[in-house]
């Protein structure tokens, strides 16, 4: 895959798919219909296994607050997914509100960054948290972004901290929906 390329990915919540969940939590807004695996599908012809209690949809490709600077930084850190040792899993869907939208892209990479220091406070926990941020709000998507976060077992403190801690930032304030999924990798 050309990692420059944007990439459909469909994450489906059911009973089959190769993460097993551990645990939801409605952090806020609605609720997911509980599941007990996740599935994720990568490309426009792949299919969700049928049955599937959700759906969601996301498309990677620029991230659109982050500076060349950051960029980079963030590139020279950030390991890949799929590491063997990577097999807890964090599944974040977040949707945010009206007044985000309304505020011109400078301003939202002001409370992004310059004021809730989104990558300069999470490159600390690069490499041992994989990441990967998919786009859902151009697509219709009932979520805006899902986040897919992959880590060894020994780093979910560390992956706990770093979510606390982005939920205590400014930035947050303006999440209206969020459901976190905790999984482990198991084979179907």
């Amino acid at each position: 895959m050309d990692a420059n390329r944007p990439l459909l990915v469909t994450f489906a919540g059911g009973d089959s798919g190769s993460w097993s969940v551990e645990r939801m939590t409605t952090v806020r807004g609605a609720r997911l219909k509980t599941v007990g695996r996740v599935a994720l599908l990568e490309g426009s012809d792949s299919l969700a296994p049928p049955g599937s209690a959700w759906i969601l949809k996301g498309v990677t490709g620029g991230d659109h607050y982050v500076t060349d600077g950051e960029r980079h930084a963030l590139l020279a850190r950030q390991a890949p997914l799929g590491r063997p040792e990577a097999s807890a899993a964090a599944m974040i869907p977040i949707r945010k509100n009206a007044e985000w939208w309304q505020l011109s892209h400078q301003e939202r990479r002001a409370i992004f960054e310059e004021r809730s220091h989104h990558i300069a406070s999470s490159l600390a926990y690069l490499p041992r948290i994989a990441r990967r941020l998919h786009h859902g709000r151009d697509l219709g998507e009932p979520f805006d972004f899902i986040t897919w976060f992959e880590f060894a077992p020994a780093d979910a403190d560390a992956f706990d901290e770093l979510v606390g801690m982005l939920r205590a930032t400014e930035e947050w304030s303006y999440v209206e929906r969020e459901v976190d999924l905790r999984l482990s990798w198991r084979h179907p």
